[in-house]
């Protein structure tokens, strides 16, 4: 194990052998495990090597120690899914949520640097001007001051102004875009999406039987105008999906003439557009424009939700339309969101002192810098098995692995050692990305995305073999 490059990394090593060592050992909770001194005569490396190695081990909850009897190695358990299933999405959410999990899978970018303390800190100011009892029932499509706020941010020019009316805010992303799917009625109805898309996106409009068409992006992440102005010529297409600037998971920016040329086409045959703007904020670069500059705001919907750029603790999903205010307003009125007027004055707060656009500058910075590291671990752990693209914004990288293997046998093999990573099929319902994973590159610590990393090598490498 000396010498060369392993030396600089010997403890990932050293975890990489016991963590075999455990899973061979299967569903004994009561094996010892060799003792410091065996291993590092055993393994040629230090003592203080293999302590490190066991302290991370112990921190996942793989092994445990017995005063003045050494380690032992945990039960290794089994994958959990839900009762009488085995979709793989359901089994993703499931894993992701359970103790001790490294989630590579996610897309969290807030989660670098929420902004939950400021949040809490003003809605405590905010308890204090309003006292619960002198409080307003909550406003049925969000608080007034908060909508206000959107409808200035989202106002670019005299003829692309919203006003508080316009704006509408839900309990979650998902339930706003529900909504969205009735009012729109896309039951049997044609949908034009770009692809890879959000698989929560693509299982609702799966869920309330709309015919998708996916459209794929080219490999720098722009829009084929000779497949778009094809689709949109030989199909009824009720409404296109499009991201805003930064497409997601790839993390590409399509350049400035190629959305320009993309709202010409929609433009010329009159489509509604559905605008994803959960990403904008957290492109690396600023500048692009948003297509909803570029497109007739009166065939226009945009969807977003803070928790990219807040965090957590602000989980509405909100949705702007002009031509939509009766229906939405009925729809919203059904669902009945219980929203904390309090936490969405606050969220309001935010934006009018600048508190969010500082916040995003920082936020972009981190990212980018997180997504420079992961990709350089890449490179040296994975460059010759899988190519990716390089990110542009966001919390996540899109990876694809150059020799074939069985993505769902990669996720399993994963899984057993407490990673979670979200294949590419997950997004697509053609089957367009079997090849591809999304990985996160927000893990929170280089030791932490090593450690994952090298476990992927490996489970890449017994699937290849």
């Amino acid at each position: 194990m000396k010498g060369g490059r392993e030396t600089d990394f010997a403890y990932q090593a050293v975890y990489r052998y016991l963590t075999t060592l455990i899973n061979e050992l299967g569903a004994d909770a009561r094996v010892r495990l060799p003792s410091l001194r065996q291993l590092a005569d055993r393994l040629s490396v230090s003592i203080s090597t293999i302590q490190y190695a066991y302290s991370l081990l112990e921190k996942e909850g793989r092994v445990y120690s017995i005063a003045k009897s050494g380690y032992y190695a945990s039960p290794v358990p089994c994958v959990a899914t839900l009762e009488g299933g085995d979709d793989l999405l359901e089994t993703l959410y499931v894993n992701a949520r359970r103790p001790g999990m490294r989630v590579l899978s996610a897309d969290e970018p807030a989660a670098l640097q929420p902004l939950d303390s400021p949040l809490l800190l003003l809605e405590r100011e905010l308890l204090r001007q309003y006292p619960r009892s002198s409080q307003m029932p909550s406003q049925p499509w969000g608080e007034q001051e908060l909508r206000t706020a959107l409808a200035a941010r989202y106002t670019s020019s005299p003829a692309r102004c919203w006003n508080a009316d316009d704006v509408y805010i839900g309990a979650d992303p998902r339930g706003v875009l529900e909504i969205l799917i009735a009012v729109l009625e896309l039951r049997g109805a044609t949908v034009l999406v770009e692809s890879p898309c959000d698989w929560t996106l693509l299982r609702l409009l799966q869920a309330a039987e709309v015919r998708v068409v996916e459209l794929p992006l080219l490999g720098d992440g722009e829009i084929s105008l000779e497949l778009l102005e094809q689709l949109l010529a030989n199909e009824s297409v009720r409404l296109v999906v499009l991201s805003s600037v930064l497409n997601m998971p790839m993390g590409t920016l399509a350049s400035e003439g190629n959305r320009r040329a993309v709202a010409r086409l929609l433009e010329m045959h009159g489509t509604w557009v559905l605008e994803n703007d959960s990403y904008t904020d957290l492109a690396f670069e600023t500048g692009a424009t948003p297509f909803r500059d570029l497109l007739d705001p009166d065939r226009l919907i945009v969807y977003s939700t803070f928790e990219k750029t807040v965090g957590p603790e602000a989980p509405y999903g909100y949705v702007l339309s002009r031509q939509l205010t009766l229906p939405l307003q009925r729809h919203f009125l059904l669902r009945a969101f219980r929203l904390s007027p309090i936490r969405q004055k606050a969220i309001a707060r935010l934006y009018s002192n600048g508190r969010i656009d500082q916040h995003v500058l920082v936020l972009r910075r981190l990212l980018r810098d997180s997504a420079g590291a992961t990709t350089q671990l890449l490179g040296e752990r994975l460059g010759d098995s899988v190519q990716w693209v390089q990110p542009q914004g966001g919390a996540t990288i899109w990876v694809r692995s150059l020799r074939r293997v069985d993505p769902r046998r990669v996720f399993q093999r994963l899984l057993a050692q407490r990673i979670v990573i979200a294949p590419g099929e997950l997004f697509s319902l053609q089957g367009l990305y079997a090849q591809h994973l999304r990985l996160t590159h927000a893990l929170g610590g280089s030791d932490e995305m090593d450690v994952a990393l090298w476990a992927l090598v490996e489970a890449l490498r017994l699937e290849q073999s």
